[in-house]
């Protein structure tokens, strides 16, 4: 029997945004085979089901996420205006007229009650996310204090992140984080 050969990771990118946008449930096998072009069989072959191609895109969002992430922090002048760089970025994304939010955060919400593999894993890909802000916190503070705080950073992320859908202005959004993370060297910015 002939494999048909397609490109992997565009699948996986096609198939990340049908997911992002509706959802493990509201993205049906039909629409799946409409994103990506292949047919169902060449998409089981790969994939297994389509919880196994859900599984890489999360993967796929997952890993560009932290790496981003490193990006912005390693880049910064210092940790916490990369963390302010970070916060503000995902405010004015949360002011776009396509807003989507976060894909693991959006899937967390969905998959909450299930459990399961899948939820299992938004779960872990978000703590990773967490452990993240933490290890760089900890150049800086206690290791303690770093996991509180990125524990605080990932309770405003959820709020930025679903918050956004109310279309607020981002100034009150700006204002209330700064107001709920005083900790951050917000004045570093406001002076550029």
């Amino acid at each position: 029997m002939t494999r048909i050969q397609f490109d992997r990771e565009q699948v996986i990118q096609d198939s990340t945004r049908l997911f992002w946008q509706q959802g493990f449930s509201g993205a049906s096998i039909q629409k799946v085979v409409k994103a990506t072009g292949l047919k169902p069989g060449s998409l089981y072959l790969a994939f297994g089901s389509k919880e196994g191609l859900y599984l890489a895109a999360l993967e796929h969002y997952a890993l560009q996420s932290q790496a981003r992430l490193r990006q912005t922090l390693e880049q910064a002048p210092s940790i916490g205006e990369g963390i302010c760089q970070q916060l503000l970025r995902m405010v004015e994304e949360s002011a776009k007229a396509d807003y989507c939010s976060c894909f693991l955060i959006k899937s967390q919400l969905e998959l909450a009650a299930s459990g399961g593999e899948l939820q299992h894993r938004v779960s872990s890909y978000l703590n990773d996310i967490e452990r993240l802000y933490s290890d760089y916190l900890a150049r800086v503070y206690s290791p303690d204090l770093a996991c509180q705080y990125a524990a605080s950073l990932m309770l405003h992320i959820f709020g930025i992140r679903v918050y956004g859908y109310l279309g607020n202005k981002q100034e009150t959004t700006v204002a209330a984080m700064k107001l709920g993370l005083p900790w951050l060297p917000w004045h570093t910015l406001d002076n550029r």
